[in-house]
């Protein structure tokens, strides 16, 4: 029998032939299995309570063409009548991103999708104190899979990055050796006293 040929995505190689060794040596982890790595990317769109049906599909379609994998639909689990809400209707999508697909999608965000952005003058860099980032994005049509057209309702979604980092720092340096464009310090500094 023989050996499959898979071809690796150009970030994932990345990480493993540059990226790892770096950090083993910035970061002075005694063991390889110690330095941080992105776990998984999990990518998750709201739906308006009142939406139709072929608003839900026309989400599910777009979240699907921009993570490569098809979502679920996530049902609310209770009635609230302030959000005319109704338990059992779908109220989000979520796709959970994991090995080579997982390193090609955060290629393209980084390298197609954020560029895109009007005005972009970088992340802010904010962790949840985990080792964990979220990113908010107003608009989908910055991501060349959907397109732009000016009929339809753009998408609003958030992503979070999962690493095993053990801190906030660890991943900021990940995320950073992978391309995320975050903001210098000293552009953080500035525009909170404007």
């Amino acid at each position: 029998m023989g050996t499959i040929d898979r071809k690796i995505p150009a970030l994932k190689r990345y990480y493993i032939d540059v990226i790892a060794k770096n950090l083993l040596s910035h970061m002075a982890c005694k063991n390889v299995h110690r330095v941080p790595k992105l776990v998984k990317v999990i990518i998750n769109s709201a739906i308006n309570a009142e939406s139709d049906k072929a608003r839900i599909e026309e989400v599910i379609k777009e979240v699907g063409l921009i993570a490569g994998q098809k979502p679920i639909t996530i049902l609310s689990k209770r009635s609230i009548s302030n959000f005319k809400l109704r338990a059992g209707v779908p109220n989000g999508v979520k796709v959970t991103l994991r090995g080579d697909i997982m390193y090609e999608f955060v290629y393209r965000l980084t390298s197609v999708a954020l560029p895109r952005i009007r005005d972009f003058r970088g992340l802010r860099a904010k962790f949840d104190g985990r080792g964990n980032y979220t990113l908010g994005i107003q608009d989908d049509s910055i991501f060349p899979e959907v397109g732009v057209d000016r009929e339809r309702k753009s998408v609003g979604m958030d992503i979070t990055f999962v690493t095993n980092a053990d801190s906030d720092k660890e991943c900021h340096e990940l995320l950073e050796a992978l391309g995320m464009p975050f903001q210098k310090r000293r552009q953080v500094v500035e525009t909170q006293e404007t």
